[in-house]
């Protein structure tokens, strides 16, 4: 993930957040389908989706966890 990008996803909202991860997580489902099947050919998608999925995560409870230090 780009820095350009890193920082859009900085500013987006938690259900944004979260529609992402869904639409990442079931387009690693099929590559990883691809992969069984024999289909695949670049399998460092693979790695690159699932670190994007982490990083959004990452976001997520960055977003979560200062939200529940401002209520303390």
């Amino acid at each position: 993930m780009k820095k350009e990008e890193l920082k859009k996803w900085r500013e987006a909202t938690v259900e944004e957040i979260n529609s992402r991860i869904l639409e990442l997580r079931s387009h690693l489902y099929r590559l990883r389908h691809q992969l069984r099947i024999g289909q695949m050919k670049d399998f460092s998608i693979i790695k690159k989706t699932r670190r994007e999925i982490s990083v959004l995560k990452t976001l997520l409870g960055e977003k979560n966890g200062s939200k529940k230090k401002g209520k303390g």
